[in-house]
């Protein structure tokens, strides 16, 4: 028996490797596909370890999601949402002090104790599941040997018969002078011990703007910078929105620029040298903290991938695939390692349990693969955006301009209505039509819905049970069919006649 003990000699091992499946990397997808995998008998290994960021920091079993993603993301986009509650609170008519005074440590630790919990139960799933945890650098020594490193330097090879290649991603730096030892990144923002203060974030991607909504909702002076386009790949029209709101309540946005150096100064803080891309003028300005969030790049540098004879995409590491099949017949990938896929963590964690159940499955279910079409989901901005499906701009693409309508509806939430507290800006605090529905739909098709976008509160659960509706191949009739449930925001769907062609004008009049 390999080191471990843990798990029984697997009923599959007819190959006289030490294990049947060896899975490299401890987030989402791995552990999802390593259980899965164990679950039918197989004898597995998962290897996980985090080199530290730039900054120092690293973190416990669970993948970027659990410990510096959609988690703490969401925590603390939560208690900006709570922040602006006070507000609101106020309105219906409670009692709350006008100066509200926010503990960055406070939720800091509230936030990291729960991700501890969370990696703990992790590594207890993986006992229970007689998966062996190793807490080891992987990389490949031939298509059927890995070698482990631990972290004090002691080298272990094992054998396999087959792998799947979980290893996920990390946020990239820019190219520029300071970058790597001045700035942090997503990897650092939820784990600082200090409250950031003014901060800049760079980057137009959902993680840069959803880290300054969250810091700016938190009270700190926080700017954007952007090179060009926001969210790209998302619906055009509602960037424009989230963006717009963003700004009136109070994120600084610094369009069509980008940072060339930064400098530790004096006292401390990062002085940062700006070019404007349009008309080349250079400026300066100085902040306490700045996040890169300008992409990401698949953590597969180091795992030797030619030596297993695994072929990559060699512009950011990523492994293309067909039906998270690698050009090795026994190896595999999912999650965001996967060239062209989505880099989301329910994906990773659907792709892995299927392709786990192809493999070792016996228990007569059917071997599904994995869909990746359709897949929903959310932009935890201050204005959620959730949508599933296609942007206006990619289904005019697809289907042709003269195929494609697009139903539309502004709305602002009943709750809101009773605040009209003013910002220090003297912007309202809940502005009327700030939200936004959109269904695309495919006239060629009998107006099948091809993309729907919300933009307002609580925009992931709206969404997910439209995308199961639109997984049946959901038309605007059945929409329109539908008894919305009156008063919620979700209702909109239901109730929306206004086409972009007919050049009516979408906000809404009254309840």
């Amino acid at each position: 028996m390999v080191e471990g003990g843990e798990s029984p000699t697997s009923p599959l091992m007819q190959h006289g490797k030490d294990y049947d499946l060896i899975v490299i990397g401890g987030g989402s997808g791995g552990l999802a596909a390593a259980k899965e995998a164990a679950k039918h008998g197989a004898k597995v290994a998962c290897f996980d370890f985090v080199k530290p960021s730039e900054r120092g920091t690293t973190w416990g079993l669970g993948g970027t999601c659990v410990n510096v993603g959609c988690i703490p993301k969401k925590l603390m986009h939560q208690a900006g949402i709570l922040g602006e509650s006070f507000s609101d609170a106020n309105a219906f008519g409670w009692t709350v002090d006008e100066k509200q005074k926010h503990d960055w440590g406070k939720m800091v630790t509230g936030i990291q104790d729960h991700i501890g919990s969370l990696n703990f139960g992790y590594r207890t799933a993986l006992r229970e599941k007689k998966v062996d945890y190793k807490n080891e650098y992987c990389s490949f020594v031939d298509a059927n040997t890995v070698k482990g490193v631990n972290k004090r330097g002691v080298e272990k090879q094992y054998t396999f018969d087959k792998c799947v290649i979980a290893v996920g991603g990390r946020p990239s730096y820019l190219d520029v002078p300071g970058a790597r030892e001045l700035c942090i990144t997503s990897d650092d923002v939820f784990s600082l011990e200090n409250p950031p203060g003014k901060t800049l974030c760079v980057g137009a991607s959902y993680i840069s703007l959803e880290t300054a909504g969250f810091l700016t909702a938190l009270g700190y002076d926080t700017s954007v910078v952007v090179r060009s386009v926001f969210l790209r790949g998302f619906d055009a029209e509602i960037a424009k929105q989230i963006v717009g709101h963003m700004e009136r309540h109070g994120t600084r946005m610094i369009r069509d620029t980008t940072p060339q150096k930064f400098e530790k100064t004096e006292d401390g803080k990062i002085k940062v040298e700006f070019k404007n891309t349009m008309f080349g003028n250079k400026f300066k300005e100085e902040f306490d903290t700045v996040v890169l969030a300008v992409g990401r790049d698949a953590v597969t540098e180091g795992l030797n991938l030619p030596a297993a004879g695994v072929e990559f995409n060699p512009k950011n590491g990523k492994i293309p695939c067909v039906d998270e099949q690698t050009n090795v017949s026994h190896i595999y990938a999912i999650g965001d390692v996967l060239d062209t896929r989505q880099e989301l963590t329910p994906v990773a964690i659907k792709a892995g349990v299927r392709l786990a159940h192809r493999i070792f499955g016996d228990d007569g279910k059917p071997k599904l693969k994995m869909n990746y079409d359709l897949v929903p989901t959310t932009v935890f901005t201050p204005l959620e955006y959730g949508c599933v499906g296609m942007s206006e701009e990619l289904a005019k693409e697809t289907y042709g301009e003269e195929n494609i309508e697009s139903f539309l509806s502004y709305f602002k939430p009943l709750e809101w209505t009773v605040n009209h507290a003013a910002h220090d800006n003297g912007n309202m605090h809940r502005e009327d039509n700030a939200c936004f529905a959109k269904v695309v739909v495919n006239k060629a098709d009998s107006d099948r819905v091809v993309g729907l976008h919300y933009l307002g509160p609580n925009a992931g659960e709206v969404t997910q049970g439209y995308a199961v509706a639109m997984k049946m191949n959901m038309t605007k009739q059945d929409l329109d069919d539908t008894v919305g449930i009156h008063p919620t925001v979700s209702e909109q769907f239901t109730t929306m006649s206004i086409t972009r062609s007919s050049g009516e004008d979408p906000q809404s009049k009254g309840c």
